[in-house]
C-alpha cells in the first residue's frame, strides 16, 4: 500500500489514463457507436417497444347477423383492436391467420341472439395467432374479459335489472387497484431504463477490452511491459478512464433522452445510483480486461462479448421474471451481475430505495467484482509478466 503516498506512481497513473481517453477520441468509429448508443438506441427502445395490445387486426365471421352479434362485435374497439374486415367462410378467417394480415377472428354461431334471448347458454369462438405468444395472450385475456362484460350484461337484462352493472343493487366485490412507482404503466419508463443498463453493460465490456487489444495489435503492449509501469498502472488506467467515459454516457442517456422527452422520474438519489453504476462499470471491466487476455485482436474480442453478455442478460430477470424461470436458471441468475443492477437501478431511480435497503444488491456485485479482479490480476501477470 505504499503507492497510496508514492506521488510518481500517482502521476504515471494521471498520465496513463489521459492516455487511453485520446486514444478513445482518435477512434471516431467507436465514438458515434457510443454516442447512438447512450442516445439514440435508448429513445428508440423507449418509443419503439410497447407490452400493451394496440390494433390488433381482427376479422369478423358472423353466421347470425342479429342486434346481439353485432353489439358484441362493436365491443371490439380501439386501442386495443381494430377490425380489418368481415369473412363468410371459415377457410378464409384461417388463411387470413396464416399469410399474418389479421391476428385473431370472432366467430359468432348461428342462433347466438336467440340464445341470449331465451336465456340459453352459448358460446363464441375466437382464433387468435398466437406466433408471439405475448401479444396472443394479451388478445385473449382481452377479448375475454370484454365478452365475459357482454355475458353479465345479457343475464341481467334477462334477470329484470338493469343492463348497467354499476346500478345493480346486488352485493359486489370492489376491486380497487393501486400502481405504485409507475401509475399509467407506461412501458417507455421501463424500456427506457432497461435499454439505458443494457447499453452500460455492453459497453463496459467492450471499452476496455477494446483498449487492451488494440495495444497487442499495434505491438504497444510490449512497450508499455519494459516501461518502469507494473502490471497495476497498466490494467488500472483502461478500467478509470473507461468508468469515466461510461458515467459520462450514462448522464447523457439520463438526463438527455430519458428525464427530459419520456419524463421518466428520478426519485432517489442520484449520487447512489452514480455509485452504484460505478462499482458494476469497474466490475465488468475486469471482465473486458480478461477478455483481451484470451484474445489477440478486435473482431475475437467483439465475439467473446457477445458470449458473455447474451446469458448475463437473459439471467438478469429484466426479460423473463425470475419467478418464471427453472430452477437451475435461478441459481444461475445470482451470477450475473446484471441482475443485481438492474434491481437496484430501478429501486434507486423509481423506487426511491435507499442504502439501507439496497445493500445487498450492492455487496453482489462487489463480491463478483472482487472475483474477477483477481482472476483479471492473475491471468494478466500470467500472460504478460
Amino acid at each position: 500500500m505504499i503507492f497510496l503516498f508514492d506521488r510518481v506512481w500517482w502521476s504515471r497513473l494521471q498520465a496513463m489514463i489521459w492516455k487511453e481517453l485520446l486514444q478513445l477520441l482518435r477512434d471516431p468509429v467507436l465514438l458515434v457507436f457510443v454516442l447512438y448508443a447512450f442516445s439514440a438506441d435508448i429513445y428508440n427502445a423507449a418509443s419503439g417497444v410497447s407490452f400493451q395490445l394496440n390494433n390488433a387486426a381482427l376479422v369478423l365471421f358472423d353466421l347470425d347477423r342479429s342486434a346481439a352479434s353485432r353489439e358484441l362485435a362493436g365491443r371490439f374497439m380501439p386501442p386495443e383492436f381494430r377490425w380489418a374486415g368481415a369473412i363468410d367462410h371459415a377457410k378464409q378467417g384461417q388463411q387470413l391467420l396464416d399469410d399474418g394480415k389479421a391476428m385473431a377472428v370472432l366467430d359468432i354461431p348461428p342462433g347466438f341472439g336467440a340464445a341470449l334471448t331465451r336465456g340459453d347458454n352459448t358460446s363464441v369462438q375466437l382464433q387468435i395467432d398466437a406466433s408471439n405468444s405475448v401479444l396472443g395472450f394479451l388478445a385473449a385475456v382481452d377479448a375475454t374479459q370484454i365478452v365475459a362484460r357482454y355475458g353479465l350484461e345479457q343475464a341481467a337484462g334477462n334477470l329484470g335489472f338493469s343492463s348497467d352493472l354499476s346500478a345493480l343493487d346486488a352485493p359486489v366485490i370492489n376491486n380497487n387497484s393501486r400502481v405504485w412507482f409507475n401509475p399509467n404503466q407506461n412501458d417507455a419508463w421501463f424500456m427506457g431504463i432497461s435499454e439505458l443498463l443494457n447499453v452500460v453493460t455492453l459497453f463496459s465490456m467492450l471499452l476496455p477490452a477494446a483498449a487492451m487489444v488494440r495495444e497487442k495489435e499495434r505491438g504497444t503492449i510490449e512497450q508499455l511491459l519494459v516501461s518502469p509501469l507494473s502490471p497495476l498502472q497498466i490494467m488500472i488506467p483502461k478500467i478509470v478512464a473507461m468508468v469515466a467515459v461510461l458515467l459520462g454516457g450514462t448522464a447523457l442517456g439520463l438526463f438527455g433522452i430519458l428525464v427530459p422527452i419520456f419524463s421518466i422520474p428520478v426519485s432517489g438519489s442520484l449520487l447512489l445510483f452514480f455509485a452504484l453504476t460505478t462499482l458494476y462499470v469497474s466490475t465488468l471491466a475486469g471482465i473486458g480486461i480478461w477478455i483481451a487476455t484470451l484474445t489477440n485482436n478486435m473482431a475475437q474480442a467483439g465475439m467473446m462479448v457477445i458470449l458473455i453478455l447474451a446469458p448475463m442478460m437473459f439471467l438478469s430477470g429484466a426479460w423473463t421474471p425470475p419467478e418464471a424461470m427453472p430452477t437451475l436458471m435461478r441459481w444461475g441468475m445470482y451470477v450475473s451481475p446484471l441482475y443485481y443492477y438492474i434491481n437496484a437501478s430501478y429501486g434507486i431511480l423509481m423506487k426511491g430505495a435507499g442504502i439501507s435497503i439496497l445493500w445487498p444488491l450492492f455487496s453482489g456485485i462487489l463480491v463478483i467484482g472482487c472475483i474477477v479482479s483477481g482472476a483479471t490480476i492473475l491471468r494478466f501477470k500470467k500472460q504478460f509478466g
